[in-house]
């Protein structure tokens, strides 16, 4: 049993401080994955807490057999299209907040800030469903088996949709470097 396994247990046995262990490690990638699908940073904050407050309601439903963190994504990923069908908007990944550059920032440190600033824009390129796997699997570091369940496909699309991701932003990135070269 991992860990979040045993904080949700105490959590059911009635330890509150276990489950707020749990929204305080997951809150904020929760509410980057939903800007996934919806733009407003805001009201993804607002549907990341929607999910704890469904597992608060809903506490036996949680599977053990899953990690609590492929339980949460689902949850996340199903309140987000919830909202878009409510809404019939159709929305996509939010630019990635830059933060200002410091004047007393190192040439290395401004070289890593500039390649991931290009790695942002360059997924911004990419098609919804290869976002969202791309930010699973090579930001929140998923299995291609929890990626999948998310996703509700399975794992050889994620596979071939990842390779298909990767392979465009590596033509992206090879074509602006072209540009500026």
């Amino acid at each position: 049993m991992d860990i979040d396994q045993k904080l949700y247990r105490e959590f059911l046995a009635g330890n509150m401080k276990s489950f707020d262990k749990l929204v305080d490690k997951y809150r904020n990638t929760l509410i980057s994955f939903i800007t996934t699908f919806i733009r407003k940073n805001d009201l993804a904050e607002d549907l990341a807490q929607d999910v704890f407050v469904y597992i608060l309601m809903n506490k036996k439903e949680y599977d053990f057999k899953f990690s609590m963190k492929t339980y949460l994504y689902t949850i996340a990923k199903s309140r987000a299209i919830n909202y878009l069908n409510k809404n019939k908007r159709i929305l996509y990944i939010e630019d990635y907040p830059t933060k200002d550059i410091e004047i007393y920032q190192t040439e290395e440190q401004f070289m890593v800030n500039e390649n991931k600033r290009k790695i942002h824009n360059a997924i911004k390129n990419l098609n919804t469903n290869q976002q969202r796997i791309i930010y699973l699997v090579d930001i929140e570091d998923m299995s291609y088996k929890e990626t999948a369940k998310i996703m509700d496909i399975s794992i050889p699309q994620v596979k071939m949709t990842l390779y298909r991701a990767r392979k465009k932003l590596k033509d992206i990135l090879e074509k602006e470097e072209l540009k500026h070269g």
